[in-house]
């Protein structure tokens, strides 16, 4: 099964700008679009939800929102809210950030796997709906529970790459985010599945049944064509990620912005097409 293609805007475009790069691709058909949070640059919730209000399909995911710089009540009332406001379209993600940026922002702890461990059962159990009460090390909730739970609950996906966050990710998500799975753009099929087996085999022992989500991050060459990003989109679906989101830039310098990544919409709308005619095979 071919992967679903989307584009990813990161926080080097300026926030006013976000929601035009978003119609734009969901004028050409993309499916998808993703969202992460750099500090101190532009937000993950805020251009989500301008998104999702500003166009009619688009899913939006954010990979990620670092759980430090949250509390995860209102992380869970966010996502949420979204989820009701546009259902089956928000995809949100967790993780525990970089850790000279949470030093930064004077929200770095000792123990970032804990607190990403924490959070993220948390705010599960939110979603679901459930009363919760925890007194754990970094979450302390007391009898808290949703006044508006989402009716349709979003798979909660945590991105990382060490073997302990990706057993958080295995154990509790819904699926996993890969940021490493095309090192300069080169994809990487071993380390999508070596992904996959650690996250897979944390489900099972965990008790749970069925096959990870798997977001992929690719970013591109300058000049990339759409032949060319079309086969590194069919490499990455074929060992085993669901979603490929492909980056304007990223491998020659920082991803790009404003007129080059509505460009870039342009080559990865086509690379889409140059997939799915792959996929279908020969024709007679």
């Amino acid at each position: 099964m071919s992967p679903v293609v989307a584009l990813i805007v990161p926080p080097d475009q300026p926030p006013e700008l976000v929601l035009e790069a978003a119609r734009e691709a969901e004028g050409r058909g993309i499916e998808e679009l993703w969202l992460w949070e750099d500090c101190f640059a532009t937000s993950g919730l805020a251009p989500a939800a301008a998104i999702l209000g500003g166009t009619q399909r688009l899913r939006v995911g954010i990979g990620l929102m670092p759980v430090p710089l949250r509390a995860a009540a209102l992380t869970a009332m966010e996502i949420a809210t979204l989820a009701r406001m546009f259902p089956g379209r928000f995809r949100p993600g967790l993780g525990h950030g970089v850790r000279e940026w949470m030093a930064q922002a004077g929200v770095a702890v000792d123990s970032p796997l804990t607190l990403l461990r924490e959070h993220t059962e948390a705010i599960i159990a939110l979603l679901r709906g459930q009363e919760v009460s925890r007194a754990g090390r970094y979450v302390q909730l007391d009898r808290v529970r949703l006044r508006h739970p989402p009716e349709v609950v979003p798979g909660v996906l945590v991105g990382g790459r060490g073997p302990r966050t990706l057993a958080v990710a295995g154990e509790l998500a819904d699926g996993v985010i890969v940021d490493d799975a095309a090192p300069k753009g080169s994809p990487s099929p071993a380390r999508v599945r070596e992904v996959i087996d650690q996250v897979v085999q944390a489900r099972k022992a965990a008790g749970r049944e069925g096959r990870p989500d798997v977001v992929a991050f690719l970013p591109t060459a300058d000049g990339v064509t759409a032949e060319q990003l079309g086969v590194h989109l069919r490499t990455l679906g074929e060992a085993g990620a669901t979603t490929v989101a492909a980056l304007a830039g990223g491998v020659d310098g920082p991803p790009h912005a404003g007129d080059q990544l509505l460009g870039f919409v342009d080559v990865l709308a086509q690379a889409s097409d140059v997939l799915a005619q792959a996929s279908d095979g020969p024709r007679g």
